[in-house]
């Protein structure tokens, strides 16, 4: 069996549907049909990604982010967002909460099977890297095997997405990358959206950082990018 997936949605069909699509593929699938549920199954089950609608009862889906990114044993869980709320802010929300990625109804099974495996082949490519490889420059140390970041010898939380962006900025110091760039690189696939997933996803990794350093590590080139400053 294959990797373990919560599908949460309080759609039957939309359930049924996904995980019919996922199982074809090999994963295992569990299910919850509103938010509760979903919270109980994620400490029960210890899935290794979930696919999350908003509009849920009891615990809408921008909460369970909240609480999932909150919790130090759930905050590296893959989370994908799959809803009908298609307004540009309900997309950044989710990402600013801690999605890796966000899909909209309706949707294509294809497209959101080829989404999942590449949040999870990133997740592990990460995992197994490089194997006690520590980058540090100045006051920014990231242990790519136990895949933690310290600033100022204090660890920070950070999402699989802002992980792999710090990795890449600060393996490549000075050296430009563009919204595109880094859209191949982090989410691996054809992406659909727009770029300002990227600027979603720096804005947060921005502000995790300046609770613990003063400097500007992440650097904007004006009409180009992004690059991560040496120290």
């Amino acid at each position: 069996m294959g990797n373990k997936i919560l599908v949460v949605d309080d759609e039957e069909n939309i359930v049924k549907l996904v995980s019919y699509n996922l199982e074809q593929e090999g994963y295992e699938i569990i299910t919850a049909n509103e938010g509760k549920e979903a919270l109980a199954k994620i400490e029960q089950e210890n899935p290794d990604l979930m696919i999350l609608d908003l509009m849920l009862p009891k615990v809408d889906g921008f909460d369970i982010c909240r609480k999932v990114r909150k919790d130090g044993n759930t905050n590296n869980l893959p989370i994908i967002i799959l809803s009908a709320k298609e307004e540009e802010i309900d997309k950044i929300l989710g990402l600013e909460l801690g999605a890796d990625d966000y899909v909209t109804k309706p949707f294509s099974p294809r497209e959101l099977i080829a989404r999942v495996k590449a949040v999870l082949r990133r997740v592990d490519y990460t995992a197994d890297e490089e194997k006690q490889e520590v980058l540090k420059t100045g006051a920014v140390e990231l242990d790519l095997k136990k895949h933690q970041v310290r600033i100022n010898d204090k660890e920070i939380n950070l999402t699989p997405k802002e992980f792999e962006l710090l990795s890449i900025l600060i393996k490549h110091p000075g050296q430009v990358f563009s919204r595109d760039n880094l859209l191949g690189e982090i989410w691996d696939y054809n992406y659909h959206g727009d770029t300002r997933t990227v600027d979603v996803h720096v804005r947060r990794l921005r502000k995790k950082i300046s609770e613990y350093s003063e400097q500007k590590h992440i650097i904007t080139v004006r009409g180009v990018g992004y690059k991560f400053k040496e120290d």
